[in-house]
């Protein structure tokens, strides 16, 4: 387990002896974002983190871990790795359990995909190097892009369409 985990944990405890004893335990430390966050990624954000979003902003709700390993991460959400431009959240990479309100995910057939997302444009990664191909699945300024090898999801990135579409042609990385 994480510090951090460790020190909520302890919180609680604290919390519910004080709480149990008649006293007043004062402010609480908010829940780990995955508690109160389905594992559905879809094309506004994760729960409390919405695309558009500040670092600023999520670092004040106490959502943003400035010291992940690969730049700032969610707190409690390891399988999300939120992408910034600007100051603003424009992607999240996820991986699995996380998936889309339709059911794709990290290791979902491509058939799958297209038949989920039939108006999905496909890219092709530049020949003669190690990238996936993608599927780019648009709704107005929005999508969600899935890497695959030709048979299976291999990454599973949602958020802006434009950012998106960046990312597959200057190529990409989680870190």
């Amino acid at each position: 387990m994480k510090l951090r985990q460790l020190s909520f944990i302890a919180a609680l405890l604290t919390a519910a002896a004080i709480a149990g004893s008649g006293g007043n335990p004062g402010p609480t430390a908010a829940p780990p974002l995955d508690a109160a966050v389905p594992e559905v990624i879809d094309l506004d954000g994760l729960g409390p983190v919405e695309f558009g979003d500040t670092e600023q902003e999520l670092a004040r709700r106490g959502v943003l871990e400035p010291e992940a390993p690969c730049g700032p991460g969610l707190a409690g959400l390891d399988r999300v790795s939120p992408i910034f431009a600007d100051e603003r959240l424009v992607l999240l990479w996820a991986s699995p359990p996380m998936r889309t309100p339709e059911g794709v995910t990290v290791g979902t057939p491509v058939s799958r995909v297209r038949a989920a997302y039939p108006d999905a444009t496909g890219l092709s990664a530049p020949a003669g190097t190690y990238r996936f191909d993608g599927l780019l699945a648009r709704d107005g300024d929005r999508a969600y892009l899935f890497l695959h090898d030709g048979r299976t999801v291999r990454k599973t990135i949602a958020g802006y369409a434009e950012h998106a579409r960046r990312l597959f042609d200057e190529g990409y990385s989680p870190c």
